[in-house]
């Protein structure tokens, strides 16, 4: 047993389901919980663009707070730092003879480098780290991380052939009791919130941050009919129960993909399994293969020219970039998806599709740019799908045919046919005029 543990939180904001709390729950006589908001993600970074932007920061918020009153029901607290990792741990060991740091393994580059660096500045700590966000282990997958299927096709046959869903673990319960924090932690409280931005965007009516508004959507989307016809309304481009809506709640961690198996399964077992049921686990793949792809591929992840090492033929022009952001540009169903991003901080997944082409294809920009802005603006933003998907779009990823385009008239007809979805969201303006300015330039690197 260690005598204080110290549980560093990330994208796993709950108590349901969650391995890295039970394990360190066992290990430890008493515990404190720290997540950290990191000052940089509100700076210009080198796209011009903040890391978490508005829409972002209030689901990131409330989903903070609502993990506080919980812990709080079983005697404990959360510490939310407005430090970097590095400072905020630091001055945590500093003050507490903390034993061991437990932390979930992460799919980003620059988490698992503050992990390394972690490790390497405190040796004498034990450093334990959990598997905490996908469906299956390392070692429950059919190959090694080096030998990661270069196409989820690939990746997806391999682990069906094997029926390798019935290796998916049950999830666990929510713990009942939890080891109490040192003393004196409440004076630390208020010293590391300080500072912490302000919410500027209104509630929204769905996208509640937290895990309770997360399981209240789980429950209620499985106890319609709505996983039976799944498959042939997610691409719906504006309705609430056209698709599943989990996304938002699995990026920070308020919900375990585990758990979504389970009531899928559940749903299977009393509903009956259709195509658009499986349709769900599909989904749930394509998030696991992009968490092992941005784990196998690293920093290529962020990479202009990708995991294939080819170079796009693309330059930033700043004058389409900025109406691709404003959703000023001369595609009417590229605006209402771009208009209802920035009044949202969401996008269905055929909307994504369609503006990350446009981007590429029409405007002929750089990939990372728009998967910088999205990162910036998605509610739902997972480091792994997001760059992993824009990659995809670019040409420069695991996509097998390479830099597929979406014909725009022929969707807009497929998916808006009565111009609905662009009369809400205001899509049909002028576009404003092209031009070529001085700050036009080739992207080198």
């Amino acid at each position: 047993m260690y005598r204080i543990g110290l549980v560093w939180l990330q994208d796993d904001l709950r108590l349901d389901d969650n391995p890295l709390i039970h394990r360190a729950a066992d290990e430890c006589e008493q515990l404190l919980f720290v997540y950290c908001v990191n000052p940089k993600w509100f700076q210009h970074n080198r796209y011009g663009l903040v890391t978490v932007g508005a829409h972002r920061w209030r689901f990131l918020l409330e989903s903070l707070t609502e993990l506080r009153k919980q812990l709080q029901a079983l005697g404990q607290d959360l510490i939310v730092s407005y430090q970097s990792p590095l400072h905020t741990l630091a001055e945590l060991f500093g003050q507490f003879p903390i034993d061991a740091l437990y932390s979930s393994e992460h799919a980003g580059q620059y988490e698992r480098t503050y992990q390394r660096l972690l490790q390497q500045r405190y040796p004498l700590i034990k450093h334990q780290q959990v598997n905490n966000n996908t469906l299956f282990n390392s070692n429950q997958l059919p190959f090694s991380l080096a030998e990661l299927p270069d196409s989820f096709s690939k990746f997806r046959r391999k682990l069906e052939q094997q029926d390798l869903r019935q290796a998916i673990a049950t999830p666990l319960a929510m713990p009942r009791q939890l080891p109490p924090p040192p003393n004196f932690v409440g004076a630390l409280l208020e010293h590391h919130a300080a500072g912490l931005p302000a919410i500027t965007t209104p509630h929204h009516a769905e996208f509640n941050g937290g895990e309770l508004a997360a399981q209240q959507h789980l429950n209620s989307y499985f106890a319609s009919t709505a996983a039976s016809t799944y498959k042939a309304t997610r691409n719906a481009l504006d309705e609430w129960s056209a698709s599943t809506k989990f996304s938002a709640w699995l990026a920070n961690g308020s919900l375990s993909a585990r758990r979504i198996h389970a009531q899928l399964c559940a749903y299977e077992a009393q509903q009956g399994a259709n195509e658009s049921s499986y349709w769900i686990f599909f989904e749930l793949l394509w998030r696991e293969y992009f968490h092992w792809y941005a784990r196998h591929h690293q920093q290529r992840l962020f990479k202009f020219t990708g995991i294939q090492d080819k170079r796009p033929q693309t330059s930033f022009y700043s004058s389409r970039w900025q109406q691709w952001c404003s959703g000023t540009t001369a595609y009417p169903i590229v605006n209402a998806c771009m208009n209802q991003l920035n009044a949202t901080g969401y996008m269905s997944n055929r909307g994504r599709q369609l503006v990350a082409s446009c981007f590429v294809h029409e405007l002929e920009l750089d990939w990372r740019y728009g998967a910088a802005f999205f990162e910036q603006q998605l509610i739902d933003y997972d480091v792994a799908s997001n760059w992993g998907n824009w990659q995809y779009l670019a040409g420069v990823g695991a996509d097998p045919r390479g830099h597929r385009r979406f014909d725009l008239a022929k969707q807009t007809q497929q998916y808006d046919p009565k111009g609905e979805f662009i009369e809400r969201w205001q899509g049909d303006v002028a576009a404003q005029p092209e031009w070529i300015d001085a700050a036009d330039w080739p992207i080198q690197n």
